[in-house]
């Protein structure tokens, strides 16, 4: 550590988290904008987060990232939050604040970054299929939608659940809901997006070559072994496909920006951890 520079203290929480790639990026961010940080991992019991969030406040944390299963947790204990917080109801972001913790959500930010920045991807105009109505779809509406898509849908085993989630949005008058067994029936897509945890159990969705427009493409939330079964799906239906590495480094980018003010450069980062993952 620079002993002219204060070391700013930063965590992950998470269940598990033990092999996240956190540390490393931010730590790369860092080096580039010339900070001293510490970034810990943080695995707390089920019941045990706002306890072990007061613990790493008081140890002088003052910014963290929340993965499965705590983002509505921080939303509910957060002392503010943005507006996409509000409709996502679950945050990934914490930083903390006068009043106390504030909780953002970098994920939809990230994507469309990655997207449009990294992949020269416009997603004004398109027509979206999102896979999964749960928190990973929750986490990237609100910037899917400030994109000006011509319409998403989502497609869920529980209806309940992917009709709750588009009533949160329903102002836009741009999200629907479909089952998988009525997906045939729709357009095709331009883009697809998987925000399933079936790549985790060595899945892929069932999505067949009628979901895509000619040209159009998957995108992965995914990265490495989870994103192999949906990856070799769409290599068998000659489907361009692009996983989620880029958008864990652009969504991780924006937070250390609300941590420090410094928004750090991303390709050569995206491009160390693919390379040093093999």
């Amino acid at each position: 550590m620079d002993q002219g520079k204060e070391l700013i203290k930063l965590a992950l929480f998470g269940q598990p988290v033990k092999s996240s790639l956190s540390p490393a990026i931010h730590r790369m961010f860092a080096v580039q904008v010339g900070l001293d940080i510490e970034y810990r991992l943080i695995e707390p019991e089920i019941g045990h987060f706002p306890r072990a969030l007061e613990e790493f406040r008081s140890a002088g944390g003052v910014g963290c990232n929340i993965t499965l299963p705590f983002k509505r947790d921080a939303w509910k204990l957060a002392a503010g939050a943005s507006p996409e917080v509000s409709q996502a109801q679950a945050a990934n972001t914490l930083v903390l604040q006068e009043s106390g913790w504030f909780a953002h959500t970098t994920d939809g930010a990230g994507l469309i970054a990655d997207l449009t920045g990294n992949h020269g991807l416009g997603i004004s105009g398109l027509r979206v299929l999102i896979l999964g109505a749960g928190g990973a779809a929750a986490g990237i509406l609100g910037s899917l939608l400030a994109e000006n898509p011509q319409q998403i849908i989502l497609v869920n085993r529980n209806l309940e659940r992917a009709r709750s989630l588009s009533e949160r949005f329903e102002a836009s008058g741009k999200v629907s809901v479909t089952s998988w067994s009525e997906l045939s029936g729709q357009s095709a897509f331009n883009l697809v997006i998987n925000a399933t945890s079936l790549g985790h159990k060595g899945e892929a969705p069932p999505i067949n070559t009628s979901s895509f427009a000619e040209g159009g493409l998957c995108y992965d939330m995914n990265y490495f072994k989870a994103s192999q079964p949906l990856k070799k799906l769409c290599e068998d239906m000659h489907r361009p496909y692009i996983d989620g590495l880029g958008m864990l480094v652009e969504q991780a980018a924006k937070s250390f920006s609300i941590w420090t003010s410094k928004m750090p450069k991303t390709p050569a980062v995206i491009e160390a951890v693919r390379r040093e993952a093999g």
